[in-house]
């Protein structure tokens, strides 16, 4: 046996004991299984000669005994422009049908964060097309927008919608990154792609559920490595869209749990924080080019108070709530306009016009959401006149902000819209200034502009005359 080489002593799930005779490879270090070609990743030191692995693949066949050898590497991914139009996983190695990828380089996953002097800290606001986010949550070039909701209120719509508005106006290059969600999702993301002839200048990565946590984890890692290459190689700005950063949390989770680690208080790795901000840290902007990124986040079980989603929440640049209650309700996107927020939302930034129509419109939203509880017992006839008006604009707003999307038209028969921000502050100005009092808020539900709305409404009248 070489002095890289041991022996499989121990196998649990996807955790491998391996014992050398003399070398140990550090921590980090990428072994194979020799007679599968399975790799192993060494996570931290067992008994005397003995590390102990995740498997970056199943481990169904493993057995006692088995010869292992060490790659003297650690987990790298091949890199060229031929990643792009095409759906890798954490290896490089192509998912798809379109054949071998051309390596030009190789870089490891783990790679350290931009210094400070090498960050760009420049706020801009980056238009989505989306009026619930540009207006109440706008998107900064270079930051992180997390889109944050449980189980069915519509996390991925609205990431492959802003895929759609925001791939096919770049000028750059995206990345998507698949980290334990389900293969189905893949497959009709990839469709969507093709089908608006996208896909050519995007890179997917995915680590699915079936997969074993080291793989889940370290796909993360690695679409990053993929982001920051064609940022720095091309110097081209990038879209970074993550469907699920929660299931990174959970896979290092369940990593930390195989290796023995005690878990915190609240459940989680002790290295929760640490394992969050070694992903969002190296999301930023550069002299080369920005790495701007949209962030699907899982809520379990609607509690916003998880520990994992504070620590991720804490880390966004803008944050999207999503509403079950609005999901309920068809109201779509299910956005909470109140709970939703920006770092952009300064008046120094988005102007005067922008972060007045914001501040009106929460006012009266709240006051709203104050007023419900009334509303429940009695009515609504049983309010004061003030505050019956304040009720109807806070409808009209609500369903002003419900928008037909590109990504959904096969399920909802509407055609998607994209809405210029600068529409979007206009029309909210107009509902609040009371301009458009004498329209039914049903027939401001699922439109675009303010103007679509009254024109459809005075042609709907004039027929009904």
């Amino acid at each position: 046996m070489d002095h890289n080489s041991g022996r499989v002593i121990r196998g649990e799930g996807p955790v491998v004991d391996v014992q050398f005779t003399s070398l140990l490879p550090p921590v980090g270090r990428v072994l194979i299984v020799k007679d599968l070609g399975l790799r192993l990743e060494v996570m931290q030191y067992a008994e005397k000669k003995t590390v102990r692995c995740v498997a970056l693949g199943p481990t169904d066949t493993v057995s006692y005994g088995m010869e292992v050898t060490d790659s003297g590497s650690v987990l790298s991914i091949p890199l060229s422009q031929d990643i792009l139009g095409r759906v890798i996983n954490v290896f490089g190695q192509p998912l798809d049908e379109g054949g071998e990828i051309t390596a030009e380089e190789s870089r490891p996953v783990i790679q350290p964060s931009p210094s400070y002097l090498e960050v760009n800290s420049q706020l801009e606001l980056y238009e989505t097309g989306i009026k619930s986010i540009d207006f109440f949550a706008p998107f900064p070039k270079g930051g992180k927008i997390g889109l944050f909701g449980g189980a069915g209120v519509g996390k991925t719509v609205i990431i492959t919608e802003l895929i759609h508005n925001i791939v096919s106006a770049s000028q750059g290059y995206s990345v998507f990154m698949g980290v334990g969600e389900r293969t189905r999702e893949g497959h009709e993301l990839i469709h969507e792609l093709k089908s608006k002839d996208l896909l050519k200048n995007v890179s997917l990565i995915f680590g699915q559920m079936n997969e074993t946590p080291g793989v889940r984890y370290r796909s993360a890692h690695a679409g990053l490595t993929v982001a920051e290459y064609l940022r720095d190689t091309f110097n081209k700005d990038i879209l970074l869209f993550i469907d699920n950063i929660f299931r990174y949390v959970q896979a290092g989770n369940e990593i930390s749990t195989l290796m023995g680690q005690l878990p915190s208080d609240t459940g989680y790795q002790p290295t929760l924080g640490q394992d969050v901000g070694s992903i969002q840290e190296r999301i930023a902007s550069t002299s080369r080019g920005a790495i701007t990124s949209a962030q699907a986040v899982y809520v379990p079980a609607d509690d916003f108070n998880d520990p994992a989603i504070e620590t991720i929440l804490s880390r966004q640049d803008a944050s999207v709530i999503l509403s079950r209650d609005l999901a309920k309700r068809r109201l779509y996107p299910a956005i909470d306009n109140l709970r939703s927020t920006s770092v952009l939302l300064d008046r120094t930034i988005v102007g005067d016009h922008h972060f007045d129509a914001v501040r009106a419109a929460r006012k009266i939203l709240q006051r709203n959401a104050d007023l419900q509880s009334i509303i429940s017992v009695l009515s609504k006839d049983e309010l004061v006149a003030e505050d019956r008006q304040i009720v109807d604009k806070a409808e009209k707003l609500i369903y002003f902000f419900t928008q037909p999307f590109y990504s959904s038209e096969s399920y909802t028969g509407l055609s998607g819209v994209y809405v210029p921000l600068a529409d979007t502050v206009e029309g909210v100005r107009r509902i609040i200034a009371g301009d458009v009092d004498s329209i039914p808020k049903e027939q401001f539900y699922l439109k675009s502009t303010l103007d679509e709305i009254e024109r459809q409404w005075q042609e709907k009248s004039k027929v009904s005359n």
